[in-house]
């Protein structure tokens, strides 16, 4: 089979397009003919060697898979062959879905929302399975409730504010002005433009200085040690980032604040109600770009630099089989 390898960490010239044995499942695993993946951060982190310690080359790596299984294992009774499915792959746990083949646990897999074609399911498990991780799992929003999510409109932010307004909440975002437009037509109730407005005057402002329930974090820098400002009492700060200098949450500790750390976890249950929501219409997918496996350096790039596009937004797919 063919597939994105990389023998060596760094730039995104590093990948090379090689032949390689294609996988065969074991007890409980199913082989997917992997039809089309996307692109994360998290897959140009592991490409320029942030989690080096973690994997072992040569890797392939990628971690969103639509496709169709072809070969089941012994003791899978949940799938059989023909069936059309998507995940994300174990993280740092085996080879990824940057290849014409991929095997992973049944329990793992979720069928393929009817109504999306497998670019469009490619971008949800790893991103909107995040966004249900920390809404649903952790923050467990309630109706009612107010919201802060952090990049409206990056990868994880998008699929976070439509299930967010899903669940009935109040949704502010923090975006830059050229996609004010797009993140009004999901359904964001006010969009803070973080160029020209200090974001916690305009949450205290919007809401009568109590603050939001709950506040997204998707970018990093000091939003931590400032979410404690914004929050009302009880309030919740969800993080999908890595703690890079050290946070003084003083603010959040007269809030009675509680803290959530997120690195996405694979499971099938989340992706048969992420499934749910696709085929009623309340979670859509935002792809905006389609790369063939060939060109996987140029939709690293495309992310990571935005060079060609700088008000790029949405997800990026890569299209693999036919």
């Amino acid at each position: 089979m063919k597939a994105a390898v990389l023998n060596e960490f760094g730039s995104v010239e590093k990948f090379e397009i090689l032949d390689v044995p294609t996988p065969k499942p074991e007890v409980d695993e199913v082989l997917v003919k992997v039809m089309a993946t996307s692109v994360n951060p998290l897959d140009f982190q592991v490409r320029r060697g942030d989690y080096k310690n973690e994997l072992q080359l040569p890797v392939i790596t990628g971690h969103d898979v639509s496709g169709v299984v072809v070969e089941i294992g012994t003791g899978v009774k949940n799938f059989k062959v023909g069936d059309e499915v998507y995940y994300t792959p174990e993280i740092f746990n085996g080879y990824g879905s940057y290849a014409e083949y991929h095997v992973a646990k049944e329990s793992i897999i979720g069928i393929k929302p009817k109504n999306i074609s497998h670019l469009e399911a490619a971008t949800f498990p790893l991103a909107a399975g995040t966004a249900w991780e920390m809404l649903y799992t952790r923050a467990q929003l309630k109706i009612n409730q107010t919201i802060l999510i952090h990049g409206g409109a990056g990868g994880v932010g998008i699929p976070t504010i439509q299930l967010a307004k899903a669940m009935g909440a109040t949704v502010y975002t923090t975006a830059r002005s050229v996609h004010h437009d797009f993140l009004k037509e999901l359904g964001v109730d006010y969009v803070i433009d973080y160029e020209k407005e200090n974001y916690i005057d305009t949450i205290l402002e919007l809401t009568n200085g109590k603050g939001v329930d709950v506040v997204i974090d998707t970018i990093g820098g000091t939003t931590l040690s400032d979410s404690g400002r914004i929050l009302n009492q009880m309030g919740q700060v969800v993080t999908l980032v890595d703690i890079e200098i050290p946070q003084n949450l003083i603010h959040a500790w007269g809030k009675n604040a509680t803290y959530h750390f997120v690195f996405t976890r694979q499971n099938r249950n989340k992706l048969d109600e992420l499934t749910k929501l696709v085929e009623c219409g309340k979670l859509k997918p935002v792809l905006k770009k389609v790369f063939p496996l060939a060109e996987i350096g140029k939709a690293h790039s495309l992310l990571e630099f935005r060079d060609s596009d700088p008000d790029f937004y949405g997800k990026i797919g890569v299209q693999i089989g036919n």
